[in-house]
């Protein structure tokens, strides 16, 4: 789905990604690669699935739009190292024109030689592309002319059906000056939303994308 948001052309992914057509960049946020790995490691019986999932999405995704550039608004890797990470390695190894950018997240504390190792570009806070700013963390005040894109927050809307029947699903959100996007990750949990009238929602159903009015 194609939306306007400040004044550029955004691709709404399925994926829970951004595809910014006009700048070559894919965006995405949460990835939390090695989660899994990093609870089966502490007893927890988490399905690998997801993992797989997370890699072949990615994959998916480059392959098709070919990216100059891959933003990971924070939270690529979920924790300490485990060999999940080696699985990045190999994914920057095997698109060398791929400029794999991140913006720390809470999560990210990997030292900073695994990620130079692993070919990817470092931005401690922030990223500014006009017209928006990249950020994981929501800041508390906007200031300036930048329209805010975050993560952390792993938004989501509940449904409800004729019958009662309710559902949570992931969602991109687009208030006044801030937008979230959705967790990339396949084993993430969400943080329901109450949307203003005046907020642009779009809800991930399986392979689609809904606008809420």
């Amino acid at each position: 789905m194609i939306v306007q948001i400040a004044g550029e052309e955004l691709e709404l992914l399925p994926q829970r990604a951004i595809w910014w057509k006009s700048q070559k960049i894919m965006l995405v946020a949460d990835m939390h690669l090695g989660k899994v790995n990093h609870f089966r490691k502490s007893g927890i019986p988490v399905p690998v699935k997801a993992n797989s999932k997370n890699w072949e999405t990615l994959i998916e995704l480059v392959q098709t739009k070919k990216p100059d550039r891959l933003i990971c608004i924070g939270d690529l890797f979920h924790s300490h190292y485990n060999f999940d990470w080696e699985q990045v390695g190999i994914f920057t190894g095997s698109f060398q024109y791929l400029s794999v950018e991140l913006v720390i997240g809470n999560h990210d504390i990997l030292s900073d030689q695994l990620y130079a190792k692993n070919r990817i570009q470092l931005h401690k806070e922030e990223i500014c592309i006009v017209p928006f700013l990249l950020t994981h963390i929501p800041p508390e005040e906007i200031n300036g002319d930048y329209y805010v894109l975050s993560g952390h927050v792993h938004p989501g809307v509940q449904l409800i059906g004729k019958g009662k029947q309710h559902m949570t699903l992931p969602c991109f959100y687009f208030g006044e000056r801030q937008g979230f996007l959705p967790a990339f990750g396949a084993f993430t949990g969400l943080a329901r939303l109450a949307p203003r009238k005046e907020d642009q929602v779009f809800v991930i159903a399986e392979n689609s994308i809904i606008a809420l009015h």
